[in-house]
């Protein structure tokens, strides 16, 4: 099934909608690992798993699909596949669409990806918003596109921002997938701001809960998220103490889903980092409530 028609159904129905991500195992690992996870994130009942992006691999052995397979035809739940496109020219973006429909997965996320060093980029996408056109055009596919509630770190300013943002939406992405941000105002302008540039897509709050200071310190510095001062203290607090800090960001993270869904978000979108504890922690603290 589409993401469009889950939402659809979903809005219908007066819900809000749950989601995950999670990333194939590191090479060398063998898929089964990732069960344990796969099997308290089914018990979670979310409406959909998005899948990162197996970068450097070819579109015929990429691990990604593997794991988009198993998501649906063992769990039952429908997967939605990262696609980015800095280092893959239109040949390779036409040949992982094929695998994409030769295995039945109808659900794409469209995202530039992150440049590197050793990967030099292509020529045919410098952004986003152009593989989310091309892909629109060859049809057959719900594209998701992401989002940046404290603005994209290439963008200079707001306005900017919604412009592009905009640019995606009618280009042909169908919802929007928000980056990590710990501060749920910010996230509750961004959705207005988005309403009033006419963006009426789906816009799906992201959360990533802490359980490790270094880890979140290098997600914020990548993605640009700022963190608030209470923020700072539970992590300056904890740091050194595993147990109090799983227990603390957990906790955080749990408030803002609980604030976002209060204030009518379209749902939420739960980064898992492959940690079962995580979705489940989390899971059973907002059951009654999503």
């Amino acid at each position: 099934m589409k993401i469009s028609e889950i939402y659809r159904q979903k809005m219908e129905q007066g819900k809000q909608v749950l989601s995950f991500e999670i990333y194939p195992p590191k090479h060398g690992t063998e898929l089964r690992d990732i069960d344990a996870t796969l099997e308290i994130l089914a018990d979670c009942r979310p409406d959909f798993i998005s899948v990162t992006f197996g970068a450097g691999g070819s579109s015929s052995n990429n691990r990604t699909i593997e794991l988009a397979r198993k998501i649906r035809d063992s769990y039952g739940i429908e997967p939605v596949v990262h696609l980015t496109c800095l280092t893959y020219d239109k040949k390779e973006i036409d040949e992982f669409c094929q695998v994409l429909k030769d295995n039945g997965i109808e659900n794409v996320l469209a995202l530039r990806g992150d440049a590197k060093p050793e990967v030099p980029p292509k020529e045919d996408f410098a952004h986003a918003s152009e593989l989310t056109a091309y892909l629109h055009e060859k049809g057959g596919f719900c594209i998701g596109g992401a989002c940046y509630p404290e603005n994209h770190p290439d963008s200079p300013d707001r306005v900017f921002e919604m412009r592009h943002l905009r640019e995606k939406v009618e280009a042909g992405a169908e919802f929007l997938l928000s980056q990590l941000f710990f501060e749920n105002e910010m996230f509750l302008s961004f959705e207005e701001d988005c309403r009033i540039a006419g963006i009426d897509v789906p816009v799906m709050p992201g959360i990533m809960p802490v359980i490790n200071k270094a880890q979140i310190e290098r997600m914020v510095s990548l993605c640009g998220a700022s963190l608030p001062e209470r923020f700072r203290r539970i992590m300056n607090k904890f740091e050194y103490n595993k147990p109090a800090l799983f227990d603390a960001g957990m906790s955080y993270a749990v408030s803002q889903i609980i604030d976002l869904l209060a204030s009518g978000v379209d749902g939420i979108h739960l980064y898992t980092m492959n940690n079962p504890k995580v979705a489940r922690r989390i899971c059973d603290s907002i059951r009654n409530i999503i």
